[in-house]
């Protein structure tokens, strides 16, 4: 951009990523039009206004200084937990999960705030751990109560996916922070040990039945293996080209279940094929791409953590979803950010960019925003 012709303060915004993702945003808006059947509600234009809305939020997150987000770190978050425990005794029930807050004037979800909240108070935890206790066993117990509580909270509501994105955006912190591989190697075996007992133990019922589904969905079409078979069957008659704009029998036929929300992915597939895909897949592996090369570049060790942490909460956004309408994952109800309609998941997602924002307005800086 030419810095004589456009202000300072526009042209030195991350344009090489807000650029793409409006333009995913507005993939999204063309899939959400097509499964209204060609109408602007009660989806693409709401997902167009949310998107406007989370991206000035977005730049103003972008503008906070450094010692503001060490500062509300851990209040947050205790905040954060004391309202998930308020969840599990005294939440509102929806859809057989118990999982928000009736705080009168709004419905609100504290497991999706703590996405967030999880990776700034590892990151904060780490910045002001002397480097000799990364790598020492008594870092291990905070650390486990960090990363172990919200999740354990948001399991009980029930809601597996979401408790599996808290730990995967701290395990993220964790494994960028230097902790020794063989606690990693470690903890995976424990894992995998455990997981048979967990199966028949922790899971409730139709959770067990959706993972048993992945792996023969066909044995029940008409019942637990119906989402995935009609979103394979969705994607995979869109072939190449896919069959146009507004021509997908699938979610316009109503044979695909949540064709604007989960299964967007599958919508859009149908309609715009393999090279739609490609395009939804480029666009998340460019942000990924620049939101580690912020992390690689932050000015320090928080900021670094930060920018990594919100980088990955992403990436397990984007990963779970696509392998979920591929067949590849149990369907666990997390939606293909800026595609998928819904306004809790965008709104988290775009945060996670006016961190990483955030971050680089740090490393250009050479320090925190003040002004």
């Amino acid at each position: 951009m030419n810095r004589r012709i456009i202000p300072e303060a526009i042209a030195r915004e991350p344009w090489q990523v807000i650029v793409p993702l409006f333009l995913l945003n507005l993939l999204g808006c063309a899939v959400l039009y097509s499964a209204a059947s060609g109408k602007l509600e009660p989806w693409a234009l709401r997902h167009m206004i949310h998107f406007l809305g989370f991206l000035v939020i977005a730049f103003i997150i972008s503008r906070l200084p450094r010692e503001l987000f060490k500062a509300i770190a851990y209040p947050v978050f205790i905040a954060l937990i004391v309202a998930l425990v308020l969840v599990d005794l005294i939440g509102s029930v929806r859809g057989g999960s118990q999982r928000w807050l009736n705080l009168g004037f709004m419905m609100f979800q504290p497991s999706e705030p703590m996405k967030l909240s999880i990776v700034l108070a590892l990151a904060h935890f780490f910045d002001s751990l002397p480097p000799a206790l990364t790598r020492s066993w008594r870092v291990l117990p905070p650390l486990g109560a960090l990363v172990l509580v919200p999740v354990l909270l948001v399991m009980l509501q029930p809601d597996l996916g979401t408790g599996l994105s808290i730990m995967i955006g701290g395990l993220a912190v964790v494994f960028m922070a230097g902790l020794p591989m063989r606690w990693f190697v470690g903890a995976g075996l424990a894992g995998a040990a455990f997981t048979p007992i967990a199966f028949f133990t922790l899971l409730h019922d139709y959770q067990r039945r959706r993972i048993m589904t992945l792996l023969n969905p066909e044995e029940d079409l008409l019942g637990a293996g119906y989402h995935i078979t009609q979103s394979k069957i969705a994607i995979g008659s869109g072939g190449f080209w896919g069959k146009g704009f507004g021509n997908g029998s699938q979610s316009h036929l109503d044979y695909l279940p949540e064709a604007q929300t989960d299964f967007a992915f599958a919508t859009m597939a149908e309609e715009w094929g393999v090279l739609g895909g490609l395009f939804v897949l480029a666009v998340f592996l460019w942000v990924f791409h620049w939101g580690l090369k912020v992390s690689r570049n932050a000015p320090d060790r928080f900021s670094s953590l930060l920018a990594a942490g919100m980088t990955f909460t992403i990436f397990f956004y984007m990963a779970v979803n696509m392998l979920m309408v591929m067949g590849l994952a149990p369907v666990v109800g997390i939606p293909l950010p800026w595609i998928s309609y819904g306004g809790s998941a965008l709104l988290t997602n775009m945060a996670c960019i006016g961190v990483i924002m955030a971050v680089d307005r740090w490393s250009r800086r050479g320090g925190p925003l003040t002004s």
